[in-house]
């Protein structure tokens, strides 16, 4: 039955004055119990490495864009799997400044136990957003000071190591990505050279120009023939309507007439075209040669002849048109030709077309990827003259960087819990711990022991309450009792403090 909570107070008194001598049982029992618990406790020390990420140097702004500084993503979680891995905690668990002589001729075992054990007590800490800490915690403080030493020395090498081969094998990577582009543009430029050597038609625009240009002279070409067959047919009406010969009447010269009458065509011929045309060639030749027959004629010895009455003679004007005819005809010859010539011309440029459009599928592709591989290529080379520059930075230390900007300190104390903190806990828990026994009893026990519980378990008002009464005989006696339990706990308290302050001040050890 639930104790009430006015009563308690009264009820653990009562209750530990009756027990005196189990409460100062069990205050010794817990007080050393603690005080031994403090003396077993695996105490341990720990010793710290602060380091520096150098991510603001100078060389940053100057080289932005021209190169890529190794950057490192939630750095202490990148350094507690470095400093984890199996190269770094291996050295360490070998090195005999560390562990002894024989720490480098361990079983494997042996040795799997130890890397487990330096993994278990290396810790890495942020601090900030440029700083995190490297601890390792160990029994020996001398040995915490040396391992985190090391750590940090192993940890900054081994950064400095992998920054450089990352940027090394970036460069090689890029570079060999380089030399395999040069091939296959150099492959592919030489298969577009063969190509065009062997297929010389010539590109689609230029057989379209070519096209264009024979049907254009095709065209040309018509018109002129249809202009000579039209100045054809008009001459040979014109020669029908003409009399081929002339009925020459008396002359004292036909010779003359004929002159005169050719010179009259001369002139008007002369009025429309240059002496160099060909009609008035032909006039003047026939001039000279009717000039020479009469010369002939009046030099003979029958000047009779000269004179002749109702002669028929040829008309100019017939043999004129008819001279005129058939160069026009000729014409008309000749541009049929040209016009045949230019459909075979425009037949072989059509089956050109048919070959350059079988090879454009082909030279599409060749050139297609030509492009795309100089594309790659181009870009590859500005890659790796980043690269470049970038190996050049981390091998001279430049970009993101690592320092100790605090070494290890010998540590001068325990981590966690120290001895004095179990001393000091051992003799309050051994003082409360009677108390909080009784305490915790009392809500547990059924019988009634004050008035309040009567009253709500029957339910019935309680009219009297009889106190306790002791003879003096009994008074005395339990006088004598707290009195000697009284100088045992203080004998037991000053044996307790005496055995904390000598183990504190090195006198136990």
């Amino acid at each position: 039955m639930d104790m009430p909570l006015s009563q308690l107070p009264n009820e653990i008194l009562r209750e530990v004055r009756s027990r005196k001598w189990l409460a100062l049982v069990l205050f010794t029992v817990v007080s050393f119990g603690v005080l031994l618990a403090g003396f077993l406790w695996p105490y341990k020390y720990e010793s710290q490495v602060v380091i520096f990420v150098d991510d603001r140097n100078i060389i940053r702004p100057l080289m932005e864009g021209s190169a890529v500084t190794t950057q490192i993503n939630d750095r202490a979680s990148a350094a507690q799997e470095l400093l984890w891995s199996r190269s770094i905690m291996e050295t360490i668990a070998k090195d005999t400044a560390l562990f002894g002589p024989d720490a480098a001729t361990l079983e494997p075992e042996e040795l799997e136990d130890r890397i487990a054990t330096l993994r278990r007590n290396v810790s890495v800490e942020p601090r900030g957003d440029s700083y995190f800490s490297i601890g390792f915690a160990a029994a020996s403080p001398n040995q915490a000071f040396q391992v985190a030493q090391k750590l940090g020395q192993l940890f900054i090498e081994e950064t400095s190591e992998r920054k450089r081969a990352e940027s090394r094998n970036a460069y090689e990577f890029i570079d060999k990505q380089v030399k395999s582009y040069e091939q296959q543009l150099a492959s592919v430029e030489e298969r577009l050279k063969n190509f065009l050597s062997v297929n010389v038609d010539g590109t689609e625009s230029e057989a379209n120009q070519r096209i264009a240009s024979l049907r254009g002279q095709i065209e040309v070409a018509e018109m002129e023939r249809q202009e000579l067959m039209t100045r054809a047919r008009s001459l040979e009406g014109e020669l029908a309507r003409i009399n081929p010969m002339l009925l020459q009447g008396r002359s004292e010269d036909i010779y003359q007439t004929r002159i005169q009458s050719l010179q009259e065509q001369l002139d008007n011929l002369r009025l429309k075209y240059h002496d160099t045309y060909p009609d008035i060639v032909i006039l003047r030749e026939q001039i000279d040669e009717l000039r020479k027959q009469r010369q002939q004629a009046l030099a003979s010895e029958n000047p009779e002849r000269v004179v002749r009455d109702g002669e028929s003679i040829s008309n100019p004007v017939y043999q004129e048109v008819r001279s005129s005819l058939a160069e026009t005809r000729a014409s008309i010859q000749t541009t049929e030709t040209r016009i045949r010539a230019l459909k075979l011309l425009l037949a072989e440029q059509a089956r050109r077309m048919e070959r350059i459009q079988d090879n454009k599928a082909e030279y599409a592709e060749l050139t297609r990827d030509m492009e795309v591989n100089k594309e790659i290529y181009d870009d590859l080379l500005k890659r790796r003259e980043k690269a470049r520059v970038s190996m050049h930075l981390d091998v001279e230390g430049q970009g993101l960087n690592y320092r100790i900007n605090e070494a290890a300190q010998f540590p001068r104390g325990t981590s966690g819990p120290r001895f004095s903190t179990f001393a000091v806990a051992g003799l309050f828990l051994g003082l409360l711990a009677p108390f909080g026994l009784v305490a915790g009893l009392l809500q547990i026990d059924p019988r009634i022991r004050a008035r309040q519980q009567l009253e709500e378990s029957l339910g019935f008002p309680v009219l009297a309450e009889l106190p306790e009464m002791k003879t003096p005989y009994e008074k005395r006696r339990e006088r004598r009792v707290l009195r000697l339990v009284i100088l045992c706990g203080i004998a037991v308290a000053l044996v307790y403090v005496s055995i904390a302050v000598g183990t504190m001040m090195g006198v136990i050890a």
